[in-house]
């Protein structure tokens, strides 16, 4: 395998800082990564050297560069790949001492990990990938030229599936998500599985599965399912799917290709005011433009941060028929999506949603995924109060539970410690202390006890007698708590309206 070889695989993503026809001729004998200043000692003539770059900073003198290449080329090496997820990019200084030296530089994208440069080194080498004599292939030569032509010209995951499995009599096969949604499936399988099915399938059920290698994530992996076990040789089943990653790898590229339209229509829903021609501008840079209505969705993952949120949102739409929608991860760990809608598609969209999200959140059951979904927004100018009204969903969400898996919308706002729920936490802290804090400085052990008191007198619809019972305590206590409980409040727990103040300032703890 030649360096170039690497720079030719579009799975890996690479781009070429520096090196020469020549250079980029050599044949790679081994790989090694290394963050050392000095890695001379574990280098191999022949190797190519995966570096994080974790040994430069911007601030370190040019004796550390200028150290590290020629270390690499003493020792042979034929290549530098340097990621670039340290410092965001390959710095300058390293590629001009790369030039000096003779050492060809190649940018490693933060999304391609070093182990699958590994593998694609070793793969070639033992004979793997395309550079195999042909007779060493599963897939004849003229299927694997065909379905390069077929996917050079743009065809579909259902055409290449077919085109794939033709030579064998075309068998039923579907092709899976994680989450159980149909991608494609061959001519022969007639009926499109269930998605609940589907799932189960892959969690262990009859037939054969394949996972397909590519950037996927828990929730949206593809993997190859026949339904018959022994139908197709495993090394052409792997063959095939080998072939659909790299066509998954493209289609990946081509959304990623999108992501900067999609933040600028996030950007202009999330703003402070409705800007209704610059929302409709991002609507049409989305493809967007021209619905009738739209809906607005917003997911959080739990614990928060965690990673794919996007990536979960965007499988559960597309489960939804005819979905028209973009999505964006944001800071946070929060995901939003603005949802197309045409006729009378928007109503029922928190139903369909709470449907799918079971089969999503069982790709990831230890982690807790919320969703809220926002009122059908009539036109463009309405997605600024969508944005806002999804967002208090989500809130109503997560106030079902830490562990919970909800989908929530506007009507499931039916109680005041939902409601309260959407309300910012400063804001909800500040209600509190104003309400509560004459209580709560009351002193450390009566503190606890006074309010543990009301919570209970309030739970029990303000019974002296119940509360009595339920805290073990006679009932004259129990008037002395309240009578206590009202002068540090100032409010009168014979009155409704106050007992709703104090209620409402327990929900914000």
């Amino acid at each position: 395998m030649h360096v170039d070889h690497l720079l030719r695989l579009d799975r890996l993503d690479l781009s070429l800082v520096w090196g020469d026809e020549a250079l980029l001729g050599q044949e790679i004998g081994g790989v090694t990564a290394t963050d050392l200043e000095d890695p001379a000692r574990f280098l191999q003539p022949g190797e190519i050297v995966l570096s994080g770059l974790v040994w430069w900073s911007r601030d370190a003198d040019a004796e550390k560069t200028e150290h590290f290449v020629t270390a690499l080329r003493e020792a042979g090496a034929v290549a530098l790949l340097a990621g670039e997820e340290t410092h965001g990019e390959v710095p300058r200084e390293l590629a001009e001492a790369c030039r000096r030296h003779c050492v060809p530089l190649i940018a490693v994208p933060a999304h391609t990990s070093f182990r699958a440069i590994t593998e694609a080194v070793y793969l070639r080498q033992w004979g793997d990938l395309s550079r195999r004599p042909t007779d060493h292939y599963a897939l004849p030569e003229n299927v694997r030229l065909d379905l390069d032509r077929a996917l050079e010209n743009g065809a579909t995951t259902g055409e290449l599936l077919d085109r794939a499995f033709a030579h064998l009599g075309t068998p039923a096969c579907h092709l899976l998500t994680s989450s159980g949604r149909t991608v494609a499936r061959t001519s022969a399988a007639r009926a499109e599985l269930p998605a609940r099915q589907a799932a189960e399938l892959l969690r262990g059920g009859h037939g054969t599965t394949v996972r397909v290698e590519a950037e996927g994530t828990a929730f949206d992996t593809w993997h190859l399912h026949l339904p018959e076990a022994g139908q197709v040789p495993p090394r052409v089943l792997q063959e095939i799917a080998e072939f659909l990653g790299r066509h998954r790898r493209r289609q990946d590229r081509n959304r990623a290709a999108n992501r900067s339209a999609y933040e600028d229509l996030a950007d202009a829903v999330g703003a402070s005011y409705a800007d209704a021609h610059r929302v409709r501008s991002a609507l049409a840079a989305c493809g967007l433009g021209d619905a009738e209505t739209y809906t607005v969705v917003v997911a959080a993952l739990e614990p928060s941060g965690e990673a794919g949120c996007g990536a979960a949102l965007r499988e559960a739409l597309q489960h939804l028929p005819a979905a028209a929608f973009a999505v964006v991860d944001r800071l946070g760990g929060e995901a939003v999506a603005v949802v197309a809608h045409e006729g009378e598609e928007a109503a029922g969209m928190r139903e369909r949603l709470g449907d799918v999200w079971p089969l999503i959140h069982a790709c990831r059951p230890e982690t807790a995924l919320h969703v809220g979904v926002s009122a059908p927004a009539p036109a463009s100018a309405g997605l600024n109060t969508a944005l806002t009204q999804a967002r208090y969903a989500l809130a109503a969400a997560r106030a079902e539970g830490p562990s919970s898996a909800c989908v929530s919308g506007l009507g499931d706002l039916d109680g005041l410690r939902k409601l309260m729920a959407g309300i910012p936490s400063d804001v909800r802290s500040v209600y509190r202390e104003t309400t509560l804090g004459p209580l709560v400085g009351a002193g450390r052990g009566s503190s606890a006890m006074l309010l543990e008191t009301l919570e209970v007198f309030l739970a029990h619809d303000c019974s002296w007698a119940r509360t009595a019972e339920a805290l073990h305590i006679h009932v004259n206590t129990v008037h002395y708590r309240v009578e206590r409980i009202e002068a540090l409040t100032g409010r009168d727990l014979s009155r409704l309206d106050h007992r709703v103040d104090l209620h409402a300032a327990l929900l914000c703890r």
